[in-house]
């Protein structure tokens, strides 16, 4: 390949990703006066499966944005095939993600709910950095967080005192009249679905009344009182619900704004309006390496810019063309945000990673990294899937398509242009988190409710969640997965190639209790219990099917059919003496300076349910880090004492 070296363009930091960890990172960066380069592979697109929150399934197969990986949740191909789900022309399972400006939050269902404070502290514990504690990480949640459907009446009193004092020192917030502790200034605007869409359709207020009953009954072992309705009961982000670690039935927060999908790509378009010599984006521009100087300091980023050259873009083939590689020059830090397949590929066709795995594609070792790519983490969900007696009226009349030119559009999309009506949601009605067994010391479980038919991700998923009408799905999703055995690897050097990618699912992995088994077949007892409730408005269970009773048949279909779509933990966060890990606790990369990793893959566990709130507040934290470290250097750079972090860190042996 050509090369041409941009010699006279330099910024202080390229970051590469524009998804959860990325986006906001460049957009926060940019703030604060640096000069920021964000590298985005895919392109910009904005149509209304984009725009709507309701055809995000539709945004997941929508050609202009998509990138389609076919992952393998068993190497075992017996069992791998056993799947509905499995793809044999791909060899492999449909796991969705986003090429376009705004990452995965451009397709994802939008579920903003907060991690486990727990998720947290384990951090600290692994690796002694306070900073990391639950309390302060809570900050991090308030700075981003613009909340709207909780009452802030101090922030909208006249005292512009107390509010900017709210806003500055956010763990003020109970003793100011905020004891949900909720953001309300920040970049990401949080909803909630308009509870009497629900009301109006009597068929589905049944199954919720069901729900209720049975959660509240159990969980609670008694009615909500009202008082506890008044409290802030149905907001699982209420900071009261995350010191209790309760259970119980939830409305599910959702990022949207004005009826539409709000992310990361709203916020860096509003920065780079106001700040547009700070923030330059450049999308189409597939990052291939990582440049070092001799001593392993990072120093710029070698790119190919075009449409569809990443392999996982699904009109790459009709790309022949190879561009030159450019370089940018990079006058602080690189920084890795292309996500849990992604970076830990980045890092390999680098030279940091395990060595024999590079040397087998003849790729010089420049940090010995066994890590990286290893630990990969997921969710396990399945759906349990009701045909009901009718079908459901709030659903009548509705396309779940955008108007076509010249055509009068449904009323859906009528309500969704005024920010209202069933389009103006994600689906989803209600949520349910539980304990799979009261050994737990948090909510493992979480069980949402969606009037359609969803039984994972395949080509042509979205087709069917579109024409189903008297369908009722429970996702049962499995948090704090005990199985860390899966592994991105690379399938060949050329960076235009997606890795090799295998969760090791189950008796595969390395959770020798079949613990996270047991809890999905238990989340899946629980929903077929519940739903006796709503045995007057319910024909007949599709998905497992009523001939599947038995515990062992159930426990082989939540093997034979679960899925995954929170991947992460591939450049894990640990400690220096851990030998799989693969940055520390300020996300720099071991043995390398001026390199860091934020994104999903830092964790060393999965967080919380969804783990888009989880990475956005990682993003804000590694914000102040590095601005942080940044005024360090100014400082040391005037004379002063260099302070002990700037050190290079040891390589791995």
């Amino acid at each position: 390949m050509n090369s041409t070296m941009n010699d006279h363009v330099s910024y202080d930091y390229v970051i590469i990703g524009s998804g959860a960890g990325g986006g906001p990172l460049a957009g926060n960066l940019a703030r604060a006066g640096q000069k920021v380069l964000l590298l985005e592979a895919g392109g910009v697109y904005e149509g209304y499966n984009y725009q709507v929150p309701a055809f995000h399934p539709l945004a997941n197969e929508d050609v202009h944005l998509r990138w389609d990986y076919f992952v393998r949740h068993y190497a075992d191909d017996e069992q791998q095939r056993r799947d509905r789900k499995f793809t044999p022309e791909r060899n492999g399972v449909l796991y969705p993600r986003s090429g376009t400006l705004g990452g995965c939050t451009a397709h994802n269902a939008m579920i903003t709910i907060y991690p486990h404070n727990s998720d947290w502290d384990e951090i600290v514990r692994l690796t002694g950095d306070l900073s990391w504690s639950s309390d302060k990480m809570r900050e991090y949640f308030e700075r981003l967080e613009r909340c709207s459907y909780v009452r802030a009446p101090l922030l909208r009193s006249r005292s512009r005192f107390l509010a900017g004092l709210l806003r500055a020192i956010p763990r003020l917030s109970p003793l100011l009249g905020n004891p949900g502790r909720h953001g309300f200034h920040g970049w990401l605007t949080t909803n909630l679905a308009d509870p009497t869409l629900v009301v109006k359709d009597r068929e589905l207020l049944k199954v919720i009344v069901a729900a209720a009953e049975a959660t509240l009954t159990e969980t609670l072992g008694r009615p909500l009182t009202p008082l506890e309705s008044l409290e802030g009961y149905f907001d699982p982000n209420d900071w009261q619900v995350q010191l209790r670690n309760s259970q119980g039935l939830w409305l599910t927060p959702i990022a949207t704004h004005v009826g539409k999908r709000t992310g990361t790509r709203e916020y860096l378009r509003r920065v780079q309006k106001a700040f547009p010599d700070d923030l330059t984006i450049k999308t189409n521009a597939l990052a291939t390496k990582i440049l070092f100087r001799e001593d392993n300091t990072a120093v710029g980023v070698e790119y190919l810019e075009g449409k569809h050259l990443y392999r996982a873009d699904p009109n790459a083939d009709q790309n022949t063309h190879v561009p030159a590689v450019k370089r940018v020059l990079v006058k602080k830090e690189v920084i890795l945000s292309a996500g849990a397949f992604n970076t830990p590929q980045l890092l390999k066709l680098s030279g940091i990673g395990p060595r024999e795995e590079l040397a087998h594609f003849g790729i010089e070792t420049r940090v010995h990294l066994p890590g990286v790519g290893e630990n990969l983490q997921d969710r396990y969900e399945v759906g349990v899937v009701y045909e009901m007696k009718a079908d459901f009226p709030l659903l009548r009349d509705l396309t779940f398509k955008a108007p076509i030119p010249g055509q009068k559009p449904d009323p859906g999309f009528i309500a969704w242009q005024a920010g209202k009506g069933v389009y103006a949601t994600n689906g989803v009605v209600v949520g349910i988190s539980k304990k799979s067994s009261q050994d737990k010391d948090v909510p493992d479980l979480y069980i949402f409710g969606l009037p359609s038919s969803f039984q994972g991700y395949f080509p042509g998923f979205s087709k069917e969640l579109e024409t189903a009408r008297n369908y009722f799905t429970w996702a049962v999703l499995k948090a704090h997965t005990r199985n860390s055995a899966g592994r991105v690897t690379l399938r060949s050097a050329d960076p235009r190639d997606v890795p090799d990618i295998n969760f090791h699912y189950f008796h595969e992995g390395n959770d020798e209790t079949s613990e996270d088994l047991q809890a999905v077949v238990n989340g899946v007892e629980f929903v077929r219990g519940m739903m006796q409730h709503a045995h007057n408005v319910v024909q007949k269970e599709i998905i497992p099917g009523e001939d599947i009773k038995t515990q062992e048949a159930l426990r082989q279909f939540v093997r034979d059919q679960a899925w995954g779509h929170h991947a992460s933990c591939t450049c894990k966060m640990g400690p220096q003496e851990d030998s799989m890990a693969v940055v520390d606790s300020k996300f720099r990369v071991y043995g390398t300076r001026n390199l860091r990793v934020v994104d999903a893959s830092v964790f060393p566990r999965i967080p919380g349910f969804f783990i888009a709130s989880a990475i956005y507040m990682i993003s804000e934290k590694a914000s102040d880090v590095i601005l942080m470290e940044a005024l360090d250097k100014r400082m040391s750079a005037n004379g002063r004492e260099e302070k002990s972090r700037e050190r290079v860190l040891p390589r791995h042996r």
